[in-house]
């Protein structure tokens, strides 16, 4: 019903910058919040950060100073601009989309299948 789509990951030396997107697609009506979702390896997944359909953000103490969510609406679409990374960004990155089918339906949470970010120590 709803797939989303990340790209944008890959390898990149400490102190350089990624962009990750995520496009949502399919019967979608409407779509409240957005957000990056990150799980290293043996560690739980956590949040990175989430903006809503107002705009309104939230991140992670992490990565306050550095990283940078944005949406684009018209396309359903959620960015994360990741500056000044650090070996302990090095994760897999999940988009997480909160979705209604239809005008007056409920709100399901949605995930992306995960974008590899490694920042080499």
């Amino acid at each position: 019903q709803v797939q989303l789509v990340e790209s944008g990951g890959g390898l990149v030396q400490a102190g350089g910058s990624l962009r990750l997107s995520c496009a949502a697609s399919g019967r979608i009506f409407s779509i409240s919040a957005m957000g990056w979702f990150r799980q290293a390896p043996g560690n739980q997944r956590e949040l990175v950060a989430t903006i809503s359909s107002g705009a309104t953000t939230n991140y992670a103490d992490a990565v306050k100073g550095r990283f940078t969510i944005s949406r684009d609406n018209a396309k359903n679409t959620v960015y994360l601009q990741m500056n000044s990374l650090k070996p302990e960004d090095t994760a897999v990155y999940y988009c997480r989309s909160t979705v209604a089918l239809k005008n007056g339906g409920t709100y399901n949470i949605y995930w992306g299948q995960g974008t590899q970010v490694t920042v080499p120590s």
